[in-house]
Formats: structure tokens, sequence, C-alpha cells
């Protein structure tokens, strides 16, 4: 990590050291970085450039930062690095995915603990045999913040993918066979970038659709359902983050 002395504003996220918190929230989509906000005491605005917005605040007293991260791997690499760089070292993905098991309805809680390498971002880190996983403290306290604010939490392993509108058959039978939990395309990249910068990484989902349900929703049933997941969600993230900081 970079001397904070040295430190200019980033190139992306135009922050700089004292902009953000310890502990950073990772949404994909601005709207819902603006959401996340709106639940937090004092936020403002630190920046907004490109897909990243990003806002710092507290929670029950603990100093958090919200930074978009738009969609894919690689934009979510620039967030984190960007982010470690000026101080922050615990991140939450907090995000949407399309469930993989019959028995996870739309509107779920996911805890993505480790995630297939599929995001073409990865392998520009690390080689493919180098596993994705989750932090274990911040995995233990997502799934504990879930518990203490009464969901119900799917946990298990995720499959990130590079291309949104590419269906791979073959490899989505063999990952259900295998029983991952979710689909969705930043988890295995900000798993990585954490384990090589030294940051504590997790990720918490709500899922919006799920291909192998028997009876599929209409659009605005789906969209419905998903915003009641991601409110569990950023309840989820946001309370995670009071137990890595101790307050209970």
């Amino acid at each position: 990590m970079t001397d904070s002395k040295t430190v200019e504003v980033q190139k992306h996220i135009r922050c700089v050291p004292g902009d953000v918190a310890r502990s950073a929230l990772l949404p994909g989509d601005p709207a819902r970085a603006r959401r996340i906000a709106e639940q937090l005491d004092d936020a403002r605005l630190i920046a907004d450039n490109r897909e990243y917005l990003v806002f710092t605040g507290t929670t029950n007293g603990v100093p958090v930062s919200v930074c978009s991260t738009g969609i894919g791997g690689s934009s979510a690499a620039i967030a984190l690095e960007d982010l470690r760089n000026v101080g922050a070292e615990v991140f939450i993905r907090v995000g949407s995915a399309g469930g993989r098991r019959q028995d996870i309805p739309i509107g779920s809680l996911v805890v993505v603990t480790a995630a297939y390498r599929g995001d073409g971002v990865s392998d520009e880190y690390l080689p493919l045999g180098f596993p994705a996983v989750a932090d274990l403290e911040v995995n233990n306290a997502l799934i504990q913040a879930a518990g203490d604010l009464g969901y119900s939490a799917y946990t298990g392993i995720g499959t990130t993918r590079s291309a949104f509108y590419v269906r791979n058959a073959d490899l989505n039978e063999q990952l259900q066979r295998a029983g991952v939990v979710a689909a969705e395309m930043e988890a295995s990249t900000l798993f990585i970038v954490g384990t090589l910068r030294a940051a504590k990484v997790g990720c918490v989902v709500a899922t919006d659709s799920n291909i192998y349900l028997e009876k599929q929703p209409t659009l605005a049933e789906k969209e419905a359902l998903y915003m009641q997941g991601e409110v569990m969600t950023i309840r989820t993230a946001l309370r995670a983050v009071q137990l890595l900081e101790g307050k209970s």
C-alpha cells in the first residue's frame, strides 16, 4: 500500500486520505449507493465520477464509506485499489445476483463465501488455481448480522462471470450440480484483489432472478421482491460493520 503522505487524489474515485472510512460498502449500482447513504448518519457526498459515487457517514457511531463500482470486475477492482490507497481496509460487496438453486426464491439474502473465477479480471492478479474466498472475519460478521436482524441467509459458493448476456449451459449445469448459490459479476475479483492488497473482503447479495425456478414471476414481481431483498442486504452489511468495529 502506498504511503498516505505521498498519495495524490485517486484518478477514478477522486478521493484522498481522510475522505473514506476504514470500512467501505461496495454496491455496483450508484442508485443503490444513494439508498445505502440514506441509511447512514451524517452522510456526505465525497465524490461523483464515472460509475464511482462515494459517500462517508456513520452507522451506530461507526464511520463507514460507500462507493459504487459499476458492473463487472474491472471497475470493481479499480474501486477497491483506489479505496485501499486512501485508507480503507474492510470491504463488503452489497449487490444483486441470480439465484442458482431451486430452493432460493427471488429476494433472498445470500452471503457468498467464495466464488468460481469466471470474471476474466482476477487472472490478471493471480493464476486461476488460486482460490477466491471471502475474509473469514467479515464473512462470519455478515452471517451473525443476518441472524441478529432475524433474517434467513443462504450461504455458499457463488459464481462470478464476465459476460452478462452469454450463457454457458454446460458450465451452468456443472456449477449447479456443485451447489453454487448465486451468479453475479464482481465477487471473485474483489476476493482476489483483497487478498493481494491485504484487505478484508466479504460479500452479501440479494437475488433478483433465478433461472431454475419452475414458476417465473413477472418482471414487476421480480423487481418488487428484489427491493425487499436489497433492504436486507444493506441492513446486514451495516450491522456487520458495527460488529467488526466492536459495536454491539
